[in-house]
């Protein structure tokens, strides 16, 4: 008997050690932040939130100022130039430790900052033969051969080429060198030095692209591509595709897929059919889809679609932005929003239900009472965060006027014109999860994706010329036509509670962005511009 009890408790003890494992493998599956920012949207959750930050509080930010503004020699691709920043102190440089920042270029350049003066340390070009395109389905008639404008500040904004996606940083090695996960606009994955951008490895032809940010988990870089998830196994090089999945419309989350605790990686897919009556080629517009690793290929394992996919797919009005997961009472749940400007409550874990078309919540519409599809709705990234008080909050940005059905507790001034962020809080009532509007902010122009630390949002308005359709040329990708008309960026310091307006940067930065990040670590916020210009503001 005494054996035996021996036996249950070291397996009891097994379990417990398995089980307190498992959460480290989830809370560690990317890299530790402790000061830094390694990922856009800062962990695998892609939650927006830097729970490390100290130096810059709501006291205080209204005393920032701008320290150092630094001139690349990035040349758009369409509208993309610059990237979000990516922050690492204690880098081991030959002149001592210093804290480092890296941007990508839309030009396959990446550039290493140093984060005190600005200056640039190194910068790092990659060279590979452009991609032929991609061929067409057996039976479908060849596609003409594509005549690129000479210059790349024509070229089609939803397809710019070069590379737009936004790297990943991994851990130290015994020297304190990390290495920089790169992914070029030729789908070679590139290893870097964080102190001299030195290739640590060859690089991986992966065969696939990414137009936005790579996530590191369980040693493998997990990406978005065309056709579905793809990853790659740092030790060893392999590249795993998806399998079953048809496609169905772009993956368009700006801050790449989202990684849950149960190891299954979700995007949302644009505009396009949706058809799942082939387990084997499964066709999912219009939806939130998740990929688990599977008899060596990642398979989708489930999916949520608002049952007015078809209504949504002839407006142009997809789920385009990556949502974010997290923990409320003991459970994850996920929060995503999209063009249509709702936001829903999901259950990672029967995700839209048996039909996979119900969610667990979702909001009246927030914006778009235009239904316009370029201008409005919900762009970019859904954020949230965990208040003092242990609060669970969710911003939602978005572009153009608030909707005049939803009402707000606080509405700040001005009016939301061209665009903002709502809060709202997730509170349990009736012994069930339920949204709670908060606050809206003050009008800026096109609401972009938020970063929340130490009780500030710090979010900005691009300035961004989103029309995409004009009386006298109809429908058009040009992007310089839409460059001559753009505003600026105006990045804002919120009070997280209220949405109060804390700071701006008023007309500092005079040119737009597109499809960028803001990043906020170690008391200074970075911003760059459409015109190659990165700015880094503080006390």
């Amino acid at each position: 008997m005494r054996k035996l009890s021996t036996q249950k408790t070291l397996s009891a003890l097994a379990s417990a050690a398995l089980f307190c494992s498992g959460l480290a493998l989830f809370s560690s599956a990317a890299v530790a932040q402790n000061g830094n920012w390694l990922t856009s949207g800062g962990d695998v959750q892609r939650s927006g939130w830097n729970k490390d930050e100290k130096t810059l509080n709501k006291s205080n930010v209204g005393n920032m100022k701008l320290l150092w503004k630094t001139k690349t020699d990035v040349y758009p691709h369409g509208l993309h130039t610059l990237m979000d920043p990516l922050v690492v102190q204690n880098v081991p440089t030959p002149s001592g430790p210093k804290e480092m920042v890296y941007i990508l270029g839309v030009g396959d350049t990446l550039y290493a900052f140093d984060a005190k003066s600005g200056t640039i340390a190194w910068q790092k070009q990659f060279k590979y033969e452009v991609p032929p395109p991609a061929r067409p389905p057996d039976g479908a008639p060849a596609r003409p051969a594509q005549v690129l404008p000479t210059d790349t500040r024509h070229y089609n904004f939803l397809n710019p080429g070069g590379s737009t996606d936004v790297p990943v940083i991994g851990e130290p090695d015994a020297k304190g060198v990390r290495p920089i996960y790169v992914l070029d606009g030729g789908g070679n994955l590139h290893v870097l030095s964080d102190v001299t951008g030195e290739d640590l490895k060859p690089e991986i032809k992966t065969g696939a692209t990414s137009k936005f940010a790579l996530q590191l988990w369980n040693n493998s870089i997990v990406y978005a591509g065309r056709g579905g998830i793809y990853s790659v196994e740092l030790a060893t090089g392999k590249v795993i595709p998806s399998k079953g999945f048809g496609g169905g419309g772009g993956l368009w989350g700006r801050r790449g897929p989202v990684i849950t605790s149960d190891g299954v990686v979700w995007t949302t897919t644009g505009d396009g059919i949706y058809d799942p009556s082939k387990p084997n080629n499964l066709v999912l517009g219009n939806s939130v889809v998740g990929f688990e690793l599977k008899d060596g290929a990642w398979q989708v394992k489930d999916w949520f679609t608002p049952p007015n996919w078809d209504w949504l797919r002839r407006r142009d009005l997809d789920p385009n932005n990556t949502p974010t997961s997290f923990m409320f009472k003991g459970k994850e749940y996920m929060a995503a929003s999209g063009k249509e400007c709702r936001l829903y409550l999901l259950d990672p874990a029967n995700m839209g239900g048996p039909d996979h078309h119900e969610p667990l919540l979702k909001t009246p519409l927030i914006c778009n009472e235009a239904v316009d599809f370029a201008s409005a709705g919900s762009w970019g990234a859904v954020s949230s965060y965990l208040d003092a008080k242990g609060t669970r909050w969710v911003l939602v940005p978005f572009w153009g006027p608030k909707h005049s059905g939803i009402k707000f507790p606080i509405e700040n001034a001005p009016a939301t014109k061209e665009g903002g962020v709502a809060a709202f809080k997730l509170i349990e009532k009736d012994g069930k999860p339920a949204y709670e509007p908060v606050w809206v902010s003050r009008d800026m122009f096109r609401g972009e994706p938020p970063i929340v630390a130490n009780g500030v949002v710090y979010t900005w308005g691009s300035g961004d010329d989103t029309q995409q359709v004009w009386p006298d040329i109809g429908l058009n990708f040009d992007s310089s036509n839409r460059a001559a008309l753009s505003n600026h960026v105006t990045v804002f310091a919120l009070d997280a509670e209220t949405g109060k307006e804390l700071w701006s940067s008023k007309e500092i930065i005079t040119s737009f962005n597109h499809f960028t990040g803001i990043t906020v670590a170690n008391g200074k916020v970075y911003m760059s511009s459409y015109d190659g210009n990165v700015y880094c503001f503080g006390l």
